[in-house]
């Protein structure tokens, strides 16, 4: 079995859709998907989504490039988060590479998003890009080890994976793994244990290798499970297994159904 642990399937590609996106899953062996929040005005729609579908958890959060949204306080996002179908805080994090100029307030946002997450001890889901210096100092500063979490969609240096690693925080493979010009993304795959891997798709985005170029869906999650089997040498339903234990051992809110 596997287990999307991170996609979007309240976006319009795929909400008019859904019966089609969990008959796929089902037919991939994909148990279960948790739907990331990116800013609060579209929150209940996503946690209507976890209370509908038992194989569907939430999170609540506000993206780092999300500009011109409602800016969440850490009491807010504790009030959210205090659902039994809101298993994360996130996503979150910094992106230097699609804003630029005076980014403080994403990084006061992020600090906000750490905090929220150790108050109600519900781990975090990190956004980075460009930013990955920035990213780890404010980990550090805030403690975020104290709440755990994952590194979503991953594609910084088997450095920045370590010392992710090193505070306590998972590191999750996309279907960028598959991607042609992905080859050191594949090697940090091939280099990291095991046992701190998430998988995902980042659905409706990044369609993996042989899908790529076509709306992505929680249901193609498996071909990332294949990609690191591949550079690892390791069986597909050793990789499906692992992660998914990882997955409920990080998010452990969620109760497999």
């Amino acid at each position: 079995m596997f287990v999307d642990s991170h996609c979007h399937i309240n976006f319009p590609d795929l909400a008019g859709k859904l019966p089609e996106v969990f008959d796929l899953m089902a037919a991939n062996q994909v148990s279960h998907a948790l739907c990331i929040s990116v800013e609060l005005e579209r929150f209940p729609e996503i946690r209507a989504l976890a209370e509908a579908h038992p194989n569907v958890y939430a999170s609540v959060g506000v993206h780092p490039d999300h500009e011109d949204c409602t800016e969440p306080t850490v009491e807010e996002l504790v009030t959210l988060a205090n659902h039994p179908r809101v298993v994360a805080i996130g996503e979150t994090g910094l992106d230097y590479f699609r804003l630029t100029g005076d980014l403080e307030w994403q990084r006061e946002r992020f600090r906000t998003h750490i905090r929220a997450a150790r108050a109600c001890q519900k781990p975090l889901v990190i956004h980075t890009r460009a930013a990955p210096d920035d990213t780890l100092r404010i980990m550090r500063e805030e403690q975020a080890g104290t709440a755990g979490g994952v590194m979503h969609c991953f594609t910084e240096s088997l450095a920045v994976a370590e010392a992710a690693i090193e505070l306590g925080f998972y590191i999750s493979f996309s279907g960028i793994l598959t991607f042609k010009n992905a080859t050191a993304l594949r090697e940090v795959a091939a280099a990291i244990p095991l046992e701190r891997m998430l998988i995902e798709t980042d659905a409706p985005y990044l369609a993996p290798v042989p899908h790529r170029g076509q709306t992505n869906q929680p249901g193609f999650v498996k071909h990332v499970a294949e990609e690191i089997a591949r550079v690892r040498g390791i069986g597909t339903e050793a990789v499906g297994d692992a992660t998914t234990e990882n997955f409920f051992r990080l998010f452990a809110a969620a109760a497999p159904s």
